[in-house]
């Protein structure tokens, strides 16, 4: 392959490769910079540089993983999340800007809700750990416990957790069940939503690249809100609140469960910014 001269040129033809290929032409920008290991800001700065042949071998070996359906996230190691950049690799869930819905809205509940000055927090099915770091981050009175089943999620989460400075209690098992005879004052979660049915549907990118066992649940997806709902009512003081990050159509059941699980509660679907059902929120006063 001829090589180009300048970065632009590189930029431009991995662009309109990927576009070739089905993928997003954005995340050229993105495998260049980390190739070259410069900024957005220090990639336009040097469009017009020469490029050595390294870089560009480096550089188009990236791409064309991506558009054999590698993420760009497990090309980089790493996807930034409220403003902080965490490792993600294919044991867990890259973070998507949805969840970062989820945590504000969180955020304002426990300062309308939750008296106590260094709140209790769970986060079920941690993944890489963002839902917890990111609440110890903006809260540092916080406690933080977070739980997932697979030790390798933990290990990925322990690592950001440690890089990131935030201490957050670790513990391996099913969902609730490492919180059994303790109480949370906010209990999140962004648990496998993805109904089986759907995998046909879903880009080659996520359903062959990032772990089953984070995107699928049974009983059209909703199998494991139904398992949390038995757990629950044992495990949320009073006040306290519960954020579920859901999928587009599950709002509706999810609400449903909460209601039978917390009768006198104030319970709500909140819609993401494409308008979308993507929370189920309770209110336990």
């Amino acid at each position: 392959m001829h090589k180009p001269h300048k970065i632009f040129e590189a930029l431009n033809r991995a662009s309109s490769y990927l576009l070739d290929n089905g993928r997003e032409e954005a995340a050229a920008g993105i495998l260049l910079q980390h190739t070259l290991e410069l900024s957005r800001a220090g990639l336009l700065a040097s469009l017009r540089d020469e490029m050595d042949d390294d870089s560009f071998v480096k550089f188009w070996d990236l791409i064309e993983r991506h558009a054999n359906g590698t993420p760009v996230q497990h090309l980089t190691g790493y996807e930034m999340f409220y403003g902080r950049k965490f490792l993600v690799n294919s044991d867990v869930l890259i973070p998507r800007p949805e969840t970062e819905e989820l945590v504000e809205e969180a955020l304002e509940l426990i300062q309308k809700h939750i008296p106590e000055p260094s709140p209790t927090i769970a986060d079920i099915g941690t993944g890489s750990g963002i839902i917890a770091i990111t609440m110890k981050q903006e809260m540092p009175s916080s406690k933080v416990t977070a739980t997932d089943i697979s030790q390798k999620a933990l290990d990925t989460a322990q690592k950001n957790a440690v890089e990131l400075g935030a201490d957050i209690e670790f513990k391996l098992g099913d969902l609730l069940a490492p919180l059994a005879g303790r109480k949370s004052d906010v209990i999140l979660s962004n648990p496998p939503y993805i109904a089986y049915s759907e995998a046909e549907a879903m880009s080659d990118s996520v359903k062959d690249f990032e772990p089953h066992s984070a995107l699928f649940a049974e009983q059209e997806g909703l199998a494991l809100y139904q398992h949390m709902m038995e757990d629950l009512p044992e495990r949320l003081n009073k006040p306290g609140v519960i954020g579920l990050e859901i999928g587009h159509l599950q709002g509706e059941a999810v609400e449903n469960m909460l209601k039978k699980a917390f009768p006198q509660a104030k319970i709500y679907c909140k819609k993401d910014i494409n308008k979308n059902d993507r929370m189920v929120f309770c209110i336990n006063t």
